[in-house]
């Protein structure tokens, strides 16, 4: 019997119980999911808590880039932003909260926290192993945990003390050394929230992130929002976030439109020049031919810049050899002295100027090398002079 009758059907059988098992052990359930943020709720954070502050009689205001600073009896939200980043821009928020605002920071505080506690006086601690154990376990990993509020003598008394926060951080709090105007603790006697003054203006940080799209709809975090915000009608409260920074064009264009113009004014000039045209932008000139004076100089010139001038002194010695070689019988067959010493006898120059005159060996500077040429082509001069006087005679 062949195999493959017997491999197929237990193939088919095993196939067939996987399928009634899957078909027991699993249902079908209709489970509703959120619906992904669209519009300006897809890009603004702060969406709902700024359409909450317009329902209820604020101007509510986003942006990413602090470029100025709310109204004097404003309110400034911010959230994942960096306190010590700019110096200049702390110190006009810092101004501006002396002089009445109110700001509000979340956990999401991305740098500058030292800065932050030496100019507020709260600062964010982590607890310690031993704090953890001693903690509440049933309200430990609680999701949306009840603050209870504490109110300072000088603040008026809320219409609400407690508040159901979600996302509250479960391994840090928050203390000061200055007189809280209002604070939020939770069931381990942690504070969550809490507000201090700074001149006539107030800094609240709250140790959680309930100012969110979805985060707003927990829990009681949208009263908490009014509550920290100290929101009322009328109010103009900016919300800032630099979690989605502008792109680098969108700050160029925003801190240097004018630069940005020029620049490319600049470069259409440029191209302008640079491209090629349907005629030449000038009549084109007649070629002049260079005079023989000009000739001789440039090629001068060469010779001097490319190995010194010593093709040339080269050149001017073999004419002077092959002068010699004309006038002086036995002259090649001579040597080097007997042929200098016949060269002075007949020229009246000194055997040791001449010597030198004809030596190849030394490099020469550029006064040397004019002397040198001069005295080898008037010695060169005065033998062909001779030569003809004698072919003539």
């Amino acid at each position: 019997m062949n195999a493959k009758w017997i491999i197929w059907p237990v193939v088919v059988a095993a196939l067939l119980a996987l399928v009634v098992w899957i078909a027991r052990n699993s249902y079908w359930e209709e489970v509703q999911l959120p619906q992904l943020p669209q519009g300006e709720a897809a890009v603004n954070p702060f969406y709902s808590a700024a359409r909450l502050a317009a329902l209820l009689g604020a101007k509510p205001r986003w942006q990413r880039v602090l470029a100025s600073t709310p109204p004097s009896d404003g309110v400034l939200v911010v959230s994942q932003w960096n306190w010590g980043l700019f110096p200049t821009r702390r110190a006009r928020v810092q101004r501006w909260v002396a002089s009445g605002g109110r700001l509000v920071v979340d956990r999401t505080l991305i740098g500058g926290q030292k800065e932050l506690q030496e100019w507020a006086g709260i600062d964010r601690y982590v607890f310690s192993s031993s704090e953890l154990a001693r903690f509440d376990r049933e309200t430990k990993y609680e999701r949306c945990p009840t603050l209870t509020a504490r109110i300072g003598p000088d603040t008026p008394q809320p219409t609400r003390r407690h508040f159901q926060v979600c996302g509250v951080d479960r391994i840090s709090g928050l203390r000061t050394t200055r007189k809280a105007l209002w604070t939020l603790r939770d069931s381990n006697s942690v504070e969550q929230a809490m507000r201090v003054a700074v001149g006539r203006g107030s800094v609240t940080i709250v140790n959680s992130t309930p100012f969110g799209n979805q985060a707003l709809l927990d829990g009681d975090d949208a009263a908490l929002f009014v509550a920290a915000t100290q929101l009322r009608r009328g109010d103009s409260i900016w919300f800032v976030t630099e979690g989605r920074s502008a792109s680098l064009l969108e700050l160029i264009w925003k801190s240097g439109a004018p630069v940005v113009l020029l620049l490319l004014a600049l470069i259409a000039a440029w191209l302008w020049r640079a491209t090629a045209r349907f005629g030449p932008p000038l009549a084109p000139t007649e070629p002049a031919r260079r005079s023989l004076a000009e000739q001789i100089r440039g090629t001068g010139q060469f010779t001097l810049r490319f190995g010194g001038g010593r093709a040339l002194y080269a050149a001017e010695v073999r004419a002077l050899q092959e002068a010699a070689e004309r006038h002086i019988p036995g002259y090649a067959r001579h040597g080097d002295t007997e042929r200098i010493e016949a060269l002075a006898k007949l020229t009246g120059i000194e055997a040791p100027t001449l010597a030198s005159a004809l030596s190849l060996a030394a490099p020469r500077r550029p006064g040397e090398l004019r002397q040198g040429l001069t005295l080898l082509e008037s010695i060169r001069r005065t033998l062909s002079t001779k030569t003809n006087h004698r072919e003539r005679s």
